[in-house]
């Protein structure tokens, strides 16, 4: 079954992409939710429309978001976190984090678009992040958890 994205979906595809997948699913999840629109010829050729008139408004959109990424490989992000024994956290250290700590660097990028590996750390140590700030601009942000002063 073939469908437009309304919406970006994880694991799937980003808004107006043209995606195939099984019927259940589309007819199920995809389409009730809102997330989709069947890919007939019509839907086709409007979609063909938009992208042609957004393209333009497109390339500055990337062009801001390629300025934002090359201010987030400058940057040096430490995160302090409670420590137990050795270098084991009390509680973990994720996106929310990481969205935390950029925020107070300047950069207001929201938790849904950094992904840390692993999902969560539970350790010290050196680590990536990687901050999806447009559908083709992406960024491996290196960070750092380090115990916090008592």
């Amino acid at each position: 079954m073939e469908l437009i994205l309304k919406q970006d979906v994880e694991n799937l595809g980003f808004k107006d992409d043209i995606v195939t997948v099984k019927s259940g699913y589309g007819r199920n999840f995809l389409i009730p939710q809102g997330h989709a629109v069947l890919a007939t010829a019509s839907a086709k050729k409007v979609l063909a429309e938009n992208l042609k008139q957004r393209a333009f408004k497109e390339k500055k959109i990337i062009d801001d978001a390629n300025a934002v990424a090359e201010v987030l490989k400058t940057l040096d992000i430490k995160i302090a976190s409670k420590v137990g024994t050795g270098d084991k956290l009390f509680g973990s250290v994720n996106n929310i984090n990481v969205a935390e700590a950029l925020e107070k660097e300047g950069q207001s990028i929201d938790k849904k678009f950094i992904s840390v590996a692993g999902g969560s750390v539970k350790r010290l140590g050196k680590y990536n992040a990687t901050v999806r700030l447009h559908r083709e601009v992406s960024v491996d942000l290196p960070f750092e958890v380090v115990a916090q002063a008592q």
